[in-house]
């Protein structure tokens, strides 16, 4: 059972591990040992509820693929627990960021004295400038 948070948890059936060779540097291990997990969870076919998945589903992330299924591939370790482990950790954190709500937000408009304020400085800043300008004798 992976937990998400309070409210909300994914039953193991539906979470889908395979184990492959891992790419990269590692010497003839890499070629013996399959140490890469492939996660595979199906949004459509998964117990979460129909506001979640549609927002699973509606977000711009390249490990969706088109039939609503989220594949990771983890390989950063050498043994497979510890790449099943943030396969998982991974899987989570991106349906915790998909399920929160974001706070609406409320367009606000500067107060007329910091308004002042800027406008001064702006002022000030410019009556500087000008003295560092070249002096004319006239």
């Amino acid at each position: 059972m992976l937990k998400i948070s309070q409210q909300l948890s994914i039953p193991d059936n539906e979470i889908e591990f395979m184990a492959i060779r891992a790419q990269g540097a590692g010497g003839q291990n890499v070629n013996k040992v399959s140490s890469a997990i492939h996660l595979r969870f199906d949004v459509k076919a998964s117990s979460l509820s129909e506001e979640y998945k549609q927002r699973l589903l509606n977000i711009n992330d390249q490990r969706l693929s088109k039939d609503g299924v989220i594949i990771i591939k983890a390989q950063q370790y050498r043994t497979q627990e510890k790449n099943r482990e943030d396969a998982l950790t991974r899987l989570s954190t991106l349906i915790s960021q998909a399920t929160t709500v974001q706070k609406k937000r409320r367009p606000t408009k500067p107060s007329r004295n910091s308004q002042k304020r800027r406008m001064d400085h702006k002022t000030k800043h410019a009556n500087t400038k000008a003295l560092r300008g070249k002096v004319y004798d006239g």
